[in-house]
Parts: structure tokens; C-alpha cells; sequence
């Protein structure tokens, strides 16, 4: 019998990218998933088929509002809380009082949840809680392990911190109440059903409108480690499975791939020939950010599977598919800077 077999798992923000992903697993595995999501990111049509066939129970509102997260706990065995007011590197630089908003979500959600009875509570963290000025030198090769976020903190703008409390709020809650609680700290992910707001797939928008000149934010030379969504998945099921003491683990590739190495594969990929232009001013995020897996390979047996090339081709193939051209150009100048 499946782990998850029956179990009745809460999944906050479960139509948005990666929510709906892990909606698809946790169903495979014969869990009963109940989701709550505001869609301010998610869509329905990325759960439309669990919903045309009932195998989902979905209510569309914003877990701040007043009793909707105490109506939505009950009964559940576990919570996945990946809601949050969240966006790519445009919206986190340049928006701070949307992403201060998570502080009061995650403590709502965390707290509603012990009330509850629920057994665990898996949280959506983030890379963005490593300290910045560890991150400022591209030309470093630098793997960020989990130790490394300690007092003097040092996160990365409001969305960061939040995240960073939401993680020393799980594991004061286990300390002190015994509810098991794990966080997953996810390193830049990318796959079909991701949004033009992140940078993978903003790179992909940008060849498939035939942008030419192809603009990139900062010089190029910002190092990520990209990863896949069904390994992010994976991880975060294996999370569930295997943390209870509230331990944040690293899920991210150990590829070190600069922004403009990836615009060339998209642009190699797609066809697409346009001179590049370089935008300084534009925001970029961390110089350096990529993760250290080696604690999910020892705690989760872990590792990612899609290599970024791999990755790309499957993600390029689906947004071309998908897509349509003329309604693309029309939001990616906002997306790009928005939710």
C-alpha cells in the first residue's frame, strides 16, 4: 500500500505551477487532495482534468481571509503550503508589501493547522533564504549548504525573510507541540505550466514572440542552478515521507549555468536568431545562488533527474504547443515585473 493511500492532504495554492505538479502526484499515489487557491498565480486549467472527473475538491478563496484556513484544515492529515504572494526577480525586487503578506499567511496556515490536529506540515521555502552577501561573486564556485543560513540573516528582500520565518516557525512548533513539519527550499524552477514571470520561461516567451534584440537583465554572467519540476516534486513528496523535525533541505540541481549560457541553448533550441542586449540596470537577483543537495541525497535519498539541457527541450516543446504568439506579446512586458 502506497504511504499515501487514502491520506487527506490540504494542498494551498494547489492550481499554480508547482502546486498543480504535486496535485498530479499526490493523486497518483492515491492520496485525497483537497486544494485552496486564490488564483492570483494558478489556474484551474492546470487541474481542469482532475476536476471534470471529481477527484479533487476545490475551493477557490484566499486562505487570509477570515475562516476560510480553519474551515479548510479540517479533517486533514497533511498540509503541502505552497500559497504565497510570489513572483520572478522583477516582482520580488521591486514589490516588498505583497510578499510581506506571506508572514501573516504562514503563521496563519502553521497555526490553523496545529488547531487542527493535522500530523504534518511541508513548507514551500525558498533559495532565497541564504544570505545574500554570501551570493555577490559569479566567477566563485560556490554550493550553498543548509548550515549556512544562521544568525546574522541576511535574506533576500520581504519574500525571502518570510520564508526564512516560516521555516523557524515550523520547527518552533515542533519543538514545543510536536508537529512534525519540514521545509523544502526550492532552487529556480522551471517546467511546463511555469509562468512568464520566472526566467526560463520569460527567456522561452521572448524567443517564441521573436524579440529581436533578445533582452537580458544584468550581464549575463549570473550563475543559477535550475530545476526541474518533476524533481522538485519528487523532493517535496520525499519530504513529506521521511522529515518530521521541522529540517529545511536544499531541492536544486548542482548545475552551474549563467543566464546568458541559457539564453544561447533557448535561442539554439528554438531557432531563433536575434543579437542579445544586455540591460544593467534591470534586476538580477544574486550574483551566485546555486544549491548544495548533498543533505536530500542523504536524508531523502534525492537527486535530481533532468539535467537542465533535458529540461529546457521538454519545456520549450510544451510552451510552443501551448501558447499563443500574439496573446504572449501582450502580457510579457508585465509579467515580467508582476505576478
Amino acid at each position: 500500500m502506497s504511504f499515501w493511500e487514502k491520506r487527506k492532504v490540504l494542498i494551498t495554492g494547489g492550481a499554480s505551477f508547482i502546486g498543480s505538479h504535486l496535485t498530479d502526484a499526490l493523486l497518483t499515489r492515491g492520496a485525497s487532495v483537497r486544494i485552496v487557491d486564490d488564483l492570483t498565480s494558478g489556474h484551474t486549467e492546470n487541474i481542469q482534468e482532475h476536476l471534470a472527473r471529481g477527484a479533487v475538491e476545490f475551493k477557490h478563496a484566499d486562505l487570509r481571509e477570515p475562516g476560510v484556513t480553519r474551515e479548510a484544515m479540517q479533517g486533514m492529515d497533511c498540509v503541502f503550503h505552497l500559497a504565497a504572494d510570489h513572483g520572478g526577480r522583477g516582482y520580488v525586487d521591486l514589490h516588498q508589501a505583497g510578499p510581506a503578506s506571506n508572514l501573516f499567511l504562514d503563521g496563519l496556515i502553521i497555526w490553523e493547522a496545529r488547531r487542527a490536529g493535522v500530523e504534518k506540515v511541508v513548507f514551500a521555502s525558498s533559495g532565497c533564504v541564504y544570505p545574500n552577501h554570501m551570493q555577490s561573486d559569479p566567477g566563485q564556485v560556490l554550493y550553498l549548504t543548509e548550515e549556512l543560513v544562521k544568525p546574522p540573516h541576511d535574506a533576500d528582500n520581504m519574500y525571502g525573510w518570510a520564508k526564512l520565518m516560516g521555516e523557524l516557525t515550523l520547527q518552533a512548533y515542533h519543538k514545543e507541540y510536536g508537529l512534525q513539519t519540514a521545509s523544502c527550499r526550492y532552487f529556480t524552477v522551471y517546467g511546463p505550466r511555469g509562468v512568464e514571470n520566472h526566467a526560463v520561461i520569460a527567456m522561452i516567451a521572448k524567443a517564441f514572440t521573436g524579440q529581436n534584440p533578445f533582452e537580458v537583465w544584468g550581464d549575463g554572467t549570473q550563475v543559477r542552478n535550475w530545476t526541474y519540476i518533476d524533481d522538485i516534486v519528487r523532493g517535496t513528496i520525499l519530504a513529506a515521507e521521511k522529515i518530521d523535525d521541522g529540517t529545511a533541505v536544499n531541492l536544486g540541481t548542482q548545475e552551474r549555468i549563467r543566464v546568458i549560457d541559457a539564453v544561447q541553448m533557448v535561442m539554439d533550441y528554438t531557432g531563433h536568431q536575434a543579437a542579445i542586449k544586455l540591460l544593467p540596470d534591470m534586476p538580477t537577483g544574486p550574483l551566485n545562488r546555486v544549491a548544495d543537495n548533498s543533505l536530500a541525497r542523504r536524508l531523502l535519498g534525492w537527486e535530481p533527474q533532468v539535467l537542465f539541457r533535458e529540461g529546457l527541450k521538454r519545456t520549450v516543446d510544451w510552451y510552443f504547443a501551448a501558447k499563443d504568439r500574439e496573446q504572449v506579446r501582450q502580457i510579457l512586458h508585465r509579467m515580467l515585473t508582476e505576478r
